[in-house]
């Protein structure tokens, strides 16, 4: 048996949650809200997050452009994703919202622009 502490990120309350893992059995005490036991049950067997980093921008009034994956990637994937981000360039103008890499490192997630940057 395993007995892993976290602090959940599920929302603003981030209340200590004990999860205690006996083969398939996840057992999750300490939340006060279903989304804790939710948060702690897939940080504990396929962790994720969202990314949040910048892209070069060519001919841009600024030179990179903020972006985030729209939906969060395998903890695993993380590198992956960053050297893939960091090996972009778009070009100005970019939209809020616009997608600048369809499939990031193969996780099947969009990256997307979290702000807009107009042509230089």
């Amino acid at each position: 048996m395993e007995v892993r502490n976290l602090i959940c990120i599920g929302c603003p309350l981030g209340c200590p949650v004990t999860v205690t893992i006996d083969g398939d059995d996840i057992n999750v005490t300490g939340n006060t809200c279903p989304r804790g036991a939710d948060y702690a049950r897939k940080e504990v067997s396929n962790p994720t997050r969202i990314v949040t980093s910048s892209i070069r921008v060519n001919d841009g009034v600024i030179a990179r452009v903020s972006v985030k994956t729209k939906n969060d990637i395998p903890k695993s994937k993380i590198f992956e994703v960053m050297e893939e981000i960091r090996n972009t360039r778009v070009d100005a103008p970019v939209a809020m919202g616009q997608v600048l890499i369809a499939d990031c490192a193969g996780t099947g997630v969009e990256i997307v622009a979290t702000k807009g940057v107009d042509r230089a």
